[in-house]
C-alpha cells in the first residue's frame, strides 16, 4: 500500500510550498482518500496566505485537518473531493467531500468524509463548505415570504447565498456587487444584480458578504426601517468603522453575525454539522453553481497560483485545482 503524499503547505506569509509527506497507516474506521479536486476559498484562504489572521482568532480559525499553527508554517485549506480507496467495505470507490487542506492523499476518520449524491458531478462537489456557508446564513437570516432581500458582495458565500434565495417563493433578491462582471454570474444563477449606487433600498433583509467597509456601510443603507443586516464577512486583522449615529437608532435596525463554525440555533432542532453538509450537497445537484468556478490549475501550480489569487492578478470566484489520475 502507498502510504505517500504530495500536500500544500504556507511555509511563511505569502510563500507556500508542496512538500512529500507519509500517511499513517489507516485503521479500523478509517478511509484512505485519493483527492480528485479541491477548492481555494478566496476570501479566507488568501487572508491566511498573506498572515492576517489575527492572533485573537488563532484557535476559532483553525481548520478541521489543520497542521501547524498561524501564521505559518501551517497546512491550510478545507474544500476536499476525493475518492475512497481504503476504508469501509460501503465507502470504498465513492467519491466524498472533506473539510481537508490540499493533498493529495489523506486519511481521515471515516465519519470526516459525507459522500457526493450521484447526481452532484465531483468537479462541483468542491462548492460543498461553501453552500453549507449560505445555508448556515439562511438558516440565521430566517427570510420570510414577501422578503425584500440584497445580497451585497458577489463572491463565493455572497453568490451561494443568493442562489439558495432564488429558490424562495414570493421574495425579491438583488445582489449587488462593484465588479459588473458579476452580472453575469447573477444571471446564471437566476437573481437580479445591481451595482451599489442602483441598489433597491427599503430591504427586509440584507445579507452581507463583501469583507468590506463600505460594503457594510451601504448595507445598513439600503434597510427599511427595523430591518436587518445579517454580517457572514470576516475581516481578519482589520478595523470597520460604522455609521451607528445618524437614523441607525430611529430606524431601529439590527446587524446580526453568523459564522459557520455553530450550526445556527434557528435550524430545526436537532440538526447538527453532518446534517448540514448533506443538504449542501443535494443542493449542488443544481447546475447553476457551476458559475462559481472561474478557474482551474493543476496541483502542481498552487504554490504558484496562491500569491496572484492573493495579489487579485487571478479574477474570479472559486479557483479549482486538479490532481493527478495516476
Amino acid at each position: 500500500m502507498d502510504l505517500t503524499a504530495r500536500a500544500f503547505w504556507l511555509r511563511s506569509p505569502g510563500h507556500g510550498e508542496l512538500r512529500d509527506v507519509e500517511l499513517p497507516k489507516p485503521g479500523d474506521g478509517d478511509v484512505l482518500v485519493r483527492a480528485l479536486y479541491s477548492g481555494v476559498s478566496r476570501g479566507t484562504e488568501t487572508l491566511v496566505f498573506r498572515g492576517g489572521v489575527p492572533q485573537s482568532q488563532h484557535a476559532a480559525m483553525r481548520a478541521p485537518f489543520q497542521e501547524g499553527d498561524f501564521p505559518a508554517p501551517v497546512k491550510y485549506g478545507y474544500l476536499s473531493v476525493g475518492q475512497v480507496e481504503q476504508g469501509p467495505d460501503e465507502l470504498v470507490g465513492r467519491t466524498v467531500f472533506c473539510l481537508y487542506p490540499h493533498q493529495s492523499r489523506y486519511v481521515v476518520p471515516a465519519s470526516a468524509v459525507t459522500v457526493v449524491p450521484d447526481a452532484v458531478p465531483a468537479h462541483r462537489a468542491i462548492l460543498a463548505g461553501t453552500v453549507e456557508t449560505a445555508v448556515n446564513a439562511l438558516w440565521d437570516a430566517g427570510p420570510q415570504l414577501g422578503d425584500r432581500i440584497a445580497v451585497v458582495g458577489g463572491g463565493m458565500v455572497g453568490c451561494s447565498v443568493a442562489a439558495l434565495l432564488a429558490r424562495h417563493p414570493g421574495v425579491r433578491v438583488q445582489l449587488v456587487d462593484a465588479d459588473p462582471e458579476r452580472a453575469r454570474t447573477a444571471r446564471a444563477l437566476g437573481v437580479g444584480f445591481a451595482l451599489p449606487e442602483d441598489a433597491l433600498g427599503d430591504c427586509d433583509l440584507v445579507v452581507h458578504a463583501s469583507a468590506s467597509e463600505q460594503g457594510l456601510v451601504r448595507s445598513l443603507e439600503l434597510l427599511a426601517p427595523e430591518g436587518t443586516v445579517v454580517e457572514l464577512s470576516w475581516y481578519g486583522d482589520r478595523r470597520v468603522t460604522l455609521p451607528l449615529g445618524e437614523a441607525f437608532h430611529s430606524r431601529r435596525l439590527t446587524i446580526r453575525s453568523s459564522q459557520v463554525g455553530t450550526v445556527s440555533p434557528r435550524a430545526r432542532t436537532g440538526r447538527d454539522y453532518a446534517d448540514r453538509m448533506a443538504l449542501a450537497l443535494d443542493l449542488l445537484a443544481d447546475p447553476a453553481f457551476d458559475a462559481l468556478v472561474t478557474g482551474e490549475s493543476p496541483f502542481e501550480d498552487l504554490p504558484d497560483v496562491l500569491p496572484r489569487l492573493t495579489r487579485g492578478e487571478l479574477k474570479g470566484l472559486c479557483h479549482r485545482i486538479l490532481y493527478p489520475t495516476d
